[in-house]
């Protein structure tokens, strides 16, 4: 039996599009403005440069490997099983601390609502949820997720207009419209790159396209075009919003306690106390339906780990027969997002920044390594299977591959400490199991819901 090839390409421009979110670059737009000295919107178009090099890579992949869809197998086809094995152990730290980010988010954009309850009442509070409802089965349908995608998109609006009255009515130097992209008493380059490499969270979603290839119409031409337009869309859209925000706050740092509303706090600038609210609360909702779907993501794949005995079968490939969940990997993720969202947030003065802002900027080194990985493995793939190497299309994944790099290299030195040691665990862990490397690897493929 075959999937029904119905999806066609603007189709796939709303999936991703709804993936990704409208509101994507607000969650993260204090911890941007902070590391790159308010330049927010020079962060994120670099970062979309990357992201559409990287966009290309998983387009050629799909193409080769229509029914995967993961950059683990790329990887692990293309160039080498323990290669894959890295960036399958990157996607897994990704996996892990998705919920953890979405449950710190949220406890501080419940505070601004209900003040009286303090931040470690919060992240129990929601940490809780999330696990509930992944418990009980609850998962968020396509139909909510686009309701949810319109609702934001009409928000986004409000704040668009919003700040063009604010600006209106404001008197402002020559250089004001030019500052978002280069202020030069604040412009370093360090920053900037510093940021870059925070600014690619906005764009965490997108290579979701390349898993729908056995639904689509014409494939070979959909998914390219989908998953490149997809970044491009989500890149411009994500400059227009933080440009705005940045002509209504300018370069101003946000204090530690403030990353997590500072979208908010700029909306409150722009349009007052009902407009802070509604942002805030915008926020709330679609963290809130990320946490409760990437928590059972991780479940899922620690399921998946546990089912093909790459991790103990016993506890990780073991079902909830009631509502057909992976029960154990669903409470451990939670009591994980839990914690870290607790430990992180305590340690917060050492570590240089809250459970949120060191949580995001860690995602992102398992996320750049899988881009990396992806990049990679168009490069090898075109280098051996083509008859003639067009150099102008083996130029763009090398490209994509430097660049991903270089931006891994500048994220920052607790995201780099967490990781270097998340991937030191696995790697070891991975040698032994499959004594050096020589015997059959773990599989990090994300079983299906018929799985």
């Amino acid at each position: 039996m075959r999937l029904h090839r119905t999806l066609r390409l603007w189709n796939l421009i709303v999936i991703g599009m709804v993936i990704v979110q409208p509101t994507a670059p607000m969650g993260i737009y204090g911890v941007i403005s902070n590391k790159g000295h308010g330049h927010v919107v020079t962060t994120i178009l670099i970062a979309m440069i990357a992201m559409l090099f990287t966009a290309i890579s998983y387009g050629r992949m799909a193409r080769v490997y229509p029914s995967a869809g993961s950059a683990y197998t790329y990887v692990a086809q293309e160039m080498h099983s323990a290669l894959g094995y890295v960036v399958g152990w990157g996607m897994v730290m990704d996996y892990l601390l998705n919920p953890l980010i979405c449950t710190a988010f949220c406890a501080k954009a419940a505070m601004n609502i209900f003040p009286g309850l303090n931040y470690y009442v919060w992240i129990l509070i929601f940490a809780a949820f999330f696990t509930w409802a992944n418990l009980r089965g609850v998962k968020a349908s396509a139909q909510l997720n686009e309701v949810l995608c319109v609702g934001m998109s009409i928000v986004v609006l409000l704040f668009l207009g919003s700040v063009v009255r604010f600006v209106w009515g404001v008197h402002h130097d020559p250089g004001f419209f030019t500052h978002p992209f280069y202020e030069p008493a604040t412009f370093h380059p360090a920053a900037i790159f510093a940021g870059t490499s925070v600014a690619v969270l906005s764009y965490i979603g997108f290579d979701a396209v390349s898993t729908l290839s056995e639904e689509v119409e014409n494939p070979r031409r959909n998914i390219m075009l989908a998953t490149v337009m997809v970044c491009l869309i989500a890149g411009i859209l994500s400059g227009v919003e933080v440009y705005a925000a940045q002509l209504v706050w300018g370069s101003k740092p946000f204090l530690s306690d403030q990353v997590e509303s500072a979208f908010a706090l700029v909306s409150r600038q722009a349009g007052g106390v009902i407009l802070f609210q509604v942002i805030n609360f915008t926020l709330l909702v679609a963290n809130m339906g990320s946490g409760m779907g990437t928590q059972l993501a991780a479940g899922r794949l620690l399921y998946g780990m546990g089912r093909s005995n790459a991790l103990p079968s016993a506890f990780f490939g073991a079902i909830e027969p009631k509502h057909r969940v992976p029960r154990n990997n669903i409470l451990l993720v939670g009591f994980f997002a839990l914690a870290g969202a607790g430990v992180l947030e305590f340690f917060a003065d050492k570590l240089g920044g809250g459970a949120y802002e060191i949580g995001a900027q860690a995602l992102n080194f398992g996320a750049l390594i899988s881009f990396m990985g992806v990049n990679a493995a168009s490069a090898v793939y075109m280098w051996r299977h083509e008859r003639r190497v067009n150099p102008l299309g083996l130029a763009l994944p090398v490209l994509g591959f430097l660049i991903c790099t270089f931006l891994w290299i500048n994220l920052s030195r607790p995201a780099l400490e967490l990781g270097i040691v998340w991937m030191a665990v696995g790697i070891s862990y991975g040698a032994i199991r499959t004594r050096g490397f020589r015997t059959k690897l773990v599989s990090f493929e994300v079983p299906s819901d018929e799985a």
